[in-house]
């Protein structure tokens, strides 16, 4: 078992996503942005500069955290267009000896129901995406967002029905603002725990962030994890009585959230609360061992 995170939540740059990392006492990040832009879309240059600098830091990323095929991309855009940062983002991920990378199941249809969603093309590409990763000996993990996997635990069972060999990256964090389309409308909120039950066995790489739903103002608050209604402490316990030994990537949401640029703070409170997300949920594992050293 080991723990990463999304370090853009600590710093824009590399060089602070570096220094906060080590300063948790980490060696590895799930990189999405750098300098605003995802980890498989900065120039050349931009990326020979942070290959050097993780290299000198030793450092190392253990994921992508990836665009390819999430919430803003519709199934009926051209499939071209994902192809294309397949392909950049597996030159990249082979060069920094990065062997997982997070993807979805592109955005849900909007204007159709839960059973009207091009599941047929959905299966098509994500199986293309799953041979042309793993070709590359690089595991592809599916996250529960915003996406067809994500509109409930009974899509994403169908999914890898569909996809055979797709492994799962689960986020204890978005269920609870997730509309759940396993069940009649109006549709209530899912619940982490019944979700995290139903697809455990496909599950190779852990999210952790935490939130409560407010259903009369229609908003989420992140929280610090275990103190949400993500079930992140039950999680834990049950992952770790089962075994598991792959990585808890934290992604705090507590000062910036990624795709919400009106929540935003200053560089030193961004730091600050993801180092002290970090060792918070470091105290939280340690627990759910039964007080064991970490």
């Amino acid at each position: 078992m080991y723990y990463t995170g999304f370090a853009d939540e600590a710093a824009t740059g590399i060089d602070g996503q570096i220094r906060a990392t080590k300063e948790l006492g980490w060696t590895t990040i799930e990189s999405r942005h750098i300098d605003g832009k995802n980890i498989h879309d900065i120039s050349d240059e931009a990326f020979d500069v942070v290959c050097g600098k993780l290299a000198d830091a030793g450092v190392r990323i253990n994921c992508f955290g990836s665009a390819i095929a999430n919430w803003r991309t519709q199934i009926t855009d051209p499939f071209e267009r994902t192809l294309e940062e397949v392909y950049r983002a597996i030159l990249r991920m082979q060069r920094l000896g990065c062997d997982m990378i997070r993807i979805m199941s592109f955005a849900v249809l909007k204007d159709r129901g839960p059973q009207d969603q091009m599941e047929d093309e959905r299966f098509r590409r994500l199986r293309e995406l799953h041979r042309q990763f793993t070709a590359a000996g690089i595991t592809p993990v599916h996250e529960n967002c915003m996406n067809y996997g994500g509109m409930g635990w009974t899509y994403t069972l169908k999914m890898i029905e569909n996809v055979p060999g797709l492994k799962l990256v689960f986020d204890t964090g978005n269920p609870i603002f997730t509309d759940d389309r396993t069940r009649p409308e109006p549709y209530p909120k899912q619940s982490s725990w019944e979700f995290y039950s139903k697809v455990k066995e496909h599950i190779a790489y852990v999210h952790i962030k935490d939130s409560i739903w407010d259903p009369e103002g229609k908003n989420t608050r992140h929280m610090h994890a275990g103190e949400g209604q993500g079930d992140v402490k039950r999680i834990v316990k049950d992952l770790l009585e089962r075994g598991y030994d792959g990585g808890f990537s934290i992604e705090p949401h507590l000062a910036v959230v990624h795709h919400d640029p009106s929540i935003q703070s200053p560089d030193a409170i961004k730091y600050a609360n993801y180092v002290d997300y970090g060792r918070r949920f470091m105290q939280l594992v340690t627990e759910a061992r039964g007080g064991e050293l970490v």
